[in-house]
Formats: structure tokens, sequence, C-alpha cells
């Protein structure tokens, strides 16, 4: 079942066409790596898709709402994780929780079952109270990956969700992202790691606000005659005419 279509989507900032005619469908459960350079147009891509920025032109429906017609809705049935901001760290766990579980409409019974089952698969219980800046970078991603799902979405947009954490951490993420997919949940990833587009069923690569690429890791890495997907990236990259934006 289709839960993201998207068909000729475009955003224009004036006379800049940061994201140029995308076309793509995305299935539920699956695990869609969405990756481009800086400048490329991905973020802007995404942030229409959450609702954040209305397109310039084209159709899409995400959660089975019309990008124009339902923005609200779609929100309330994604999950976002930005690498830059996604949690109060003048907040303790429990206040985080708390404050977007009412965010995302949870009952204050839901807020509780779902903090004591969030705490414990975490291994947090015992610092459910502490201040949310005294955690490690990855115990935060982890945190906050777990609260973007709070409310059981549909689909879950993660935006470049482990960058500066090291590679142990980067792989319990990783399993998190796994339990959500085989829990029915659509996951919408970007990174600048490659390796990670390795886990991912379909991988899309922008260049110049258009779709360059798309399919799954094993088809792209054959078309371009790659070892791996970094060679494949790079290849398509160097297409690139615009600078980082």
């Amino acid at each position: 079942m289709k839960v993201i279509s998207v068909r000729n989507l475009t955003k224009r900032f004036g006379s800049f066409t940061a994201v140029d005619n995308i076309t793509f469908d995305i299935e539920q459960g699956e695990i869609f790596g969405f990756l481009g350079a800086n400048g490329a147009g991905k973020t802007t891509a995404m942030r229409m898709l959450c609702g954040l920025s209305r397109p310039t032109s084209g159709e899409a429906s995400v959660a089975g709402y019309d990008l124009y017609k339902n923005a609200n809705r779609i929100k309330e049935n994604i999950g976002y994780m930005s690498q830059k901001f996604s949690l109060y760290e003048d907040l303790t766990i429990r206040e985080n929780i708390r404050f977007y579980g009412g965010i995302y409409g949870l009952s204050l019974s839901d807020i509780r079952s779902k903090t004591n089952l969030l705490v414990k698969k975490l291994k947090l219980e015992d610092s459910i109270n502490s201040l949310v800046k005294s955690l490690p970078l990855g115990w935060k991603q982890k945190l906050a990956l777990s609260v973007a799902m709070i409310h059981d979405p549909k689909i879950v947009f993660l935006d470049e969700p482990t960058g500066g954490v090291d590679p142990i951490t980067r792989r319990e993420f990783w399993t998190l992202i796994f339990e959500a997919a085989d829990r029915g949940t659509t996951v919408f990833v970007t990174t600048h790691y490659m390796d990670e587009a390795e886990y991912c069923n379909r991988v899309a690569i922008m260049v110049d606000g258009q779709v360059e690429a798309l399919d799954t890791t094993g088809v792209l890495k054959a078309k371009y005659a790659a070892k791996d997907m970094g060679e494949v990236f790079l290849q398509l990259a160097r297409k690139a005419k615009r600078g980082d934006g």
C-alpha cells in the first residue's frame, strides 16, 4: 500500500528552483533513503512532505492526505526528527516525553504508559528525571527517535538522524529503525553515511533539485558499476551544477 505518492512536485524560491518536478511512491513499512549533497533539495522536499512548506506546483499525498488540503492531518499522522533540534535539553527525559505526547494529542494515561514502555526499552529508568543535556549524544538521538514515534505514526521522517554519533550507536539506532519498519511504520530518512544507504529498501539520490536515480541499492550499484553506494553517490554528485545551499 502506498503511503506517500508524489507527482511532479516543485518548489521555487523566486527564480531559484529548489525542488524540480520530482515523482515517486513509497510503500507502507518501507525504509526509503533520500540522499543528496548539500543544496541538492532533499531537505526542502522533506519539509513539503511534512506539511511544513507549501509546494509551488505538483501533487502529493502523505498518509492518505492531500498535501494542499490536509497539511494539518498529515502532521498528526507523521513523526519528525531533526539532527539539529528534536528535544528540549533543559527539560528532563520525563518532561520531554510528556511534552511531545501532549503535542501529538495523547491522553495523560497514554502518556504515562508510553513513558514507562519507552524508558524501559531504552534502559533509561534510572535517568528518567535527568536533564536531557546530561545524556551522551547517541542516547539523545535514540530518545529523540522514540519520542518522534510515541504516537505510533504511519510515517516517520528522519533528517540526518545519526550525524556525529559513533558507529556502535549508529548501529543501535538503526536497530530501532528496523523494528519500526517491521511494525509497519514507513521510514523516510536522509543521511550522509553511505553505509546507512545500504540498510534502505530503496534509495533516491537528488542532484540539483531532481531525482537523478531511484531503485534498490543492488540495482543502483549494478547500473553504475560501483562496488558500494559511496561510488554511486560520487558518480551522480559530480553532475551537480549548483553549489551548496
